[in-house]
């Protein structure tokens, strides 16, 4: 910063630094499109609703009047939406769960099944497995959908195909889509190859980066643009926007999306360890350190002196080499990634012996290409 001080009484002035204004607008806290609740409320009025939902479809509400032993005071709520609706008296016809299910407590690829929410008594339908779009029948009686879920900016990450197919759903039944939208914890960079046609599927269905840098309400409009619902069609979407949010902002998840993301460092690095989920290696599975370490039992002790055994968990019933003593590199300490990192991938590739059985099929499906 250069400062000209033309005379005594400008010299005296108090001169905001760029590093001032930029302090003074990141403790601006993010406004969630779920917390700008004055905003949706009254589209919900008098219609009869479904939710997309998970764990994370959390707002957080300040200033609420709670009444305790006769004293009334003021608090601030975390509620679950569709929590926060059912007591609102909006008519939820259904709630409609992603991959890792409706509470998030499912193994990833694990089969969802159609239930009941115990604490609303609502209809829960999964969305994972066979029943990936909404059916008609299942989105029949429904006058407007939400959608409400955290994602964390990879391309194979099912939020956003999951996101696609009820586009799709809405888009056929003519039902408008209401989206509450999100932060993307990974929005600060975009990087890795672009998904070709012939490797397309649940784990990457649009062509765009491994990491995209677009929050879901972004990734909406871009699907909408670009045409890639069936016929080309439009879904009618209507997105609460995010405040005080820009794509380098940093913001750490208050819930962990799914069971093997358990925290900021795990989100920030999943991009890159993912790649290790097509290959013989762990990506940690089975611990409590998921994509934030990655190994295997026949790697160099001398090379890999980190060690780990994974054992059954939450989110990892059958983990890759469960009850083996593995080999491998902890990255817990490694610093903010802005780009997706090969390094590891590669010496561990190197390290191996067994270069031609290192990449599995699932690895394609993931890099979106064999290029890589």
């Amino acid at each position: 910063i250069l400062t000209c001080f033309c005379c005594k009484s400008q010299s005296e002035k108090k001169i905001t630094t760029t590093e001032e204004i930029k302090t003074e607008y990141e403790v601006k806290e993010i406004i969630l499109g779920a917390d700008q609740v004055t905003e949706y409320l009254p589209l919900l009025k008098n219609k009869k609703i479904g939710i997309v939902a998970n764990q994370t479809s959390v707002l957080y509400l300040k200033d609420v009047d709670h009444y305790e032993n006769g004293v009334q005071e003021k608090i601030d709520l975390r509620l679950h939406l569709v929590d926060y609706l059912h007591q609102e008296k909006i008519t939820i016809k259904s709630v409609f769960a992603p991959e890792h299910g409706f509470r998030g407590k499912a193994d990833a690829g694990e089969l969802i099944k159609d239930g009941v929410d115990i604490r609303t008594g609502l209809p829960i339908v999964s969305l994972y497995g066979k029943n990936k779009k909404p059916s008609p029948q299942q989105l029949e009686g429904i006058e407007l959908m939400i959608f409400d879920i955290q994602d964390v900016g990879a391309r194979f990450y099912t939020y956003i195909s999951t996101l696609h197919y009820i586009m799709e759903a809405c888009a056929e039944a003519n039902i408008p889509l209401l989206i509450l939208d999100r932060p993307n914890p990974n929005g600060h960079y975009i990087d890795g190859p672009i998904l070709e046609k012939e490797h397309m599927g649940f784990v990457g269905m649009h062509p765009i980066p491994v990491v995209h840098g677009m929050t879901i309400g972004e990734f909406a409009q871009m699907i909408n643009g670009e045409g890639w619902l069936e016929k080309g069609m439009k879904c009618d979407i209507n997105i609460i926007k995010l405040k005080n949010y820009t794509h380098q902002t940093e913001y750490s998840l208050p819930i962990k999306p799914s069971p093997n993301l358990p925290n900021d460092v795990a989100i920030n690095l999943y991009p890159s360890i993912c790649f290790f989920e097509g290959t013989p290696l762990s990506a940690g599975r089975g611990t409590e350190m998921q994509f934030q370490i990655f190994g295997a039992p026949n790697l160099s002790t001398e090379q890999y002196p980190f060690t780990f055994t994974p054992q059954a968990n939450e989110g990892s019933k059958y983990p890759k080499f469960k009850n083996e003593l593995c080999h491998g590199k902890d990255l817990r300490e490694h610093k903010r990634l802005n780009k997706l990192n090969l390094e590891w991938l590669i010496e561990a590739y190197n390290s191996t012996g067994k270069q031609k059985e290192f990449f599995t099929p699932f690895f394609a499906k993931l890099a979106g290409t064999t290029k890589l």
